[in-house]
């Protein structure tokens, strides 16, 4: 008699994954959701027509197995990797703000599955960031080795 394979059988591998419909962005949101980064870990690629973020992504998939087997929460640097990119814009923070610390609240799409639109992405304190695209096209990617986060505390959210 055989069993069904369970989710915690599965190898712990680093994530490589893409979005290239809305509801695909809603998963991509998902994980990178308060992730972390240096405003100068922001680069525009023009001769490629990318944007590239590294971020310091809060393993929210692992969370649930950490906590059950009372080991520290963790964090993966990745790199996200946007395509097809016509424009940029930033509100509440100027990229020239190197040492700036942003936090990725949520990510979303604008326009029609597949075409163009506005990949939005709302930060801590007000701030966002806009990217016109031809398309959307987005890839996470970790690639660093996880490691404990340095506050040992998952991110927490009151809707108060």
């Amino acid at each position: 008699m055989s069993e069904d394979a369970r989710f915690e059988d599965g190898e712990d591998k680093a994530l490589n994954i893409g979005a290239f419909d809305k509801s695909d962005l809603e998963i991509v949101s998902s994980l990178i959701q308060d992730s972390v980064l240096p405003a100068n870990e922001i680069k525009w690629l023009p001769t490629t027509n990318k944007l590239a973020l590294l971020i310091n992504r809060f393993r929210w998939e692992d969370k649930n197995l950490a906590i059950s087997k009372d080991r520290e929460v963790e964090r993966v640097q990745s790199l996200l990797m946007i395509s097809h990119v016509k424009s940029i814009s930033s509100s509440g923070f100027s990229p020239k703000q190197r040492d700036k610390i942003l936090s990725i609240l949520s990510t979303s799409f604008d326009g029609d599955d597949g075409g163009l639109g506005n990949i939005l992405f709302v930060l801590s304190g007000n701030a966002g960031i806009r990217i016109a695209v031809d398309a959307l096209e987005i890839n996470l990617r970790d690639v660093t080795m996880p490691y404990i986060a340095p506050s040992g505390l998952s991110p927490e959210h009151n809707f108060d």
